[in-house]
Order: C-alpha cells, then sequence, then structure tokens
C-alpha cells in the first residue's frame, strides 16, 4: 500500500518522496488544491470514499501520516 501512495503522491510532487520534514504544506510541496486531486486518486486507486471529516491538514501533512490514514481507511 505505502508503495502505491508514494507512487501517487510523485504524480503531484515529485519532491515528496524525498521529503522528511514534518509538514508537506508548510514546505510548499503540497497545496490544497493539490489535496483535492490526491484524495480523488486515493478513492480510485484504494476503491474507498475519503469522508470530508478526514480531508484535513494533519492527515496529510507527512507522507507516514497520508499512509497511516489510508491504513485506517482500507479494509
Amino acid at each position: 500500500m505505502e508503495e502505491k501512495i508514494l507512487k501517487i503522491l510523485c504524480e503531484i510532487n515529485d519532491e515528496i518522496a524525498s521529503y522528511n520534514g514534518d509538514n508537506l504544506f508548510e514546505a510548499g510541496l503540497l497545496d490544497s488544491f493539490q489535496v483535492i486531486d490526491l484524495v480523488a486518486e486515493l478513492e480510485d486507486v484504494f476503491d474507498v470514499e475519503i469522508d470530508a471529516a478526514y480531508v484535513v491538514e494533519e492527515n496529510f501533512a507527512t507522507k507516514d501520516a497520508i499512509v497511516a490514514l489510508m491504513e485506517q481507511l482500507v479494509p
């Protein structure tokens, strides 16, 4: 699952894969418009619906946070 998520993130911004900081937004690697694209792609790839309540900065601030969110949502 993590590999698929990293591939999707790289399609949005290839610098995300090598980023090891604690906030993709503050680093300028991810913005709110890209999150919308990311959510749509994650929903398609993993065949889940990501409720708007989950689309908050802390769930998308790092690669690990995104992986953890998807591990919660994918059965």
